[in-house]
């Protein structure tokens, strides 16, 4: 039992098995350097690409021109839940477990699957562990497109025409899935898969061949890939959402992303030195409002709670404002929008932290009286 003036106990876990491995790091690189260690007592766990909880100390350093991994060398930990409550426990060549820490709050600071997508939300609230961000069933639906596309739709939210193609029927008759697509989007199209973030995956497709080769790559990473209609040079936007219910929400302004590239890839996303944010973007008041506004009811729609990033496409010339996806964990590097608009907002990086993990607790504490 941890008394009140006690430092809160927060376990920070990171890298992971999805393709967003390098940006986990990144992104709890930033988090770690927020956290105030007069208030929190921090044990960092890295997840390697093998699914390995390693007890690491801190992000380690790559090499010039390499993005952050969870190196393989480190002693395994494990959850346990005690009579005492959670616990972490070592385990070095023996199967004796060492107790490292017990475990008041855990931030998972990991993107796309096996992370971002209900199955560590899973695992830590059947320890008891309160967390930061969405609960297992948003999760899952934010993480996955066609999903996540289909809330929105009946949300009443508008988004880019798109199809979801299945690999099941890709295989069975290739020929009709291209023809089915070409008879109700036109090119160019985007083709990515359902169930990455960070652009992962994406390709622009300007011909058939090209819709070919970005299906085929959209397989590589699951068994859905999602086709989207082109847009003439929309701007990206971005919102950020805190809160745990509909009656305590806070939406910031949207943000803007400005890039060079013809689309805002993983690439441009964190290895474009030309990139710059901009909140609030410029934009009519009306649109920005809209965008507040999509931006509730896309929270709402999933059941999202703690924190996420809702993305739209701005079509200038017509005004229209179009939903992209929902992030539950978005991106906390130091390139990230999310961190960015609340700092402009008044909300520093770790008073940002802070409110997560105060969110996340309120959560738990709502969950062990009522229930998930």
């Amino acid at each position: 039992m941890r008394h009140a003036n006690e430092r809160l106990r927060v376990l920070v876990l990171f890298g992971g098995r999805s393709a967003e491995h390098e940006i986990s790091c990144l992104s709890a690189r930033s988090v770690l350097a927020a956290l105030d260690r007069d208030r929190y007592i921090v044990t960092t766990v890295g997840i390697t690409r093998s699914g390995r909880w390693t007890l690491v100390d801190g992000v380690q350093e790559p090499p010039e021109g390499a993005l952050p991994t969870v190196p393989d060398d480190g002693d395994t930990v494990a959850l346990v839940r005690t009579r005492k409550g959670p616990r972490l426990l070592r385990f070095a060549d023996t199967f004796d477990g060492i107790e490292v820490s017990p475990v008041d709050v855990c931030f998972p600071v990991l993107h796309g699957p096996y992370g971002e997508d209900g199955t560590v939300q899973g695992l830590l609230a059947s320890f008891g562990i309160p967390y930061v961000g969405a609960d297992v069933a948003s999760s899952a639906v934010g993480v996955d497109k066609r999903q996540m596309k289909n809330v929105f739709k009946a949300r009443g939210l508008p988004q880019v025409p798109f199809e979801a193609v299945r690999r099941a029927s890709w295989e069975a008759d290739r020929t009709a899935v291209l023809g089915d697509l070409e008879s109700t989007l036109r090119y160019p199209m985007f083709t990515k898969p359902a169930r990455q973030g960070s652009s992962i995956g994406i390709a622009l497709c300007r011909t058939r061949d090209e819709l070919v080769a970005g299906i085929l790559e959209a397989f590589t990473h699951g068994r859905v890939a999602i086709v989207e209609q082109g847009l003439e040079a929309p701007r990206e936007i971005e919102c950020g959402v805190l809160g745990n219910s509909e009656t305590d929400l806070e939406i910031t302004p949207p943000g803007e992303v400005r890039t060079q590239r013809a689309f805002y890839d993983f690439e441009g996303k964190y290895l474009d030195e030309t990139l710059v944010l901009q909140c609030p973007a410029d934009v009519p008041a009306e649109v920005s409002d809209r965008c507040m506004a999509y931006a509730r009811e896309a929270y709402l729609g999933i059941g999202a709670r703690g924190m996420a990033r809702v993305d739209f496409f701005y079509i200038e010339p017509t005004g229209d404002v179009l939903v992209n996806e929902i992030n539950t964990i978005p991106g906390f590097t130091a390139v990230s929008m999310f961190p960015y608009v609340w700092q402009t907002q008044g909300l520093s990086y770790p008073q940002l932290i802070d409110r997560l993990l105060h969110l996340a607790l309120e959560a738990g504490s709502t969950e062990e009286r009522y229930g998930p």
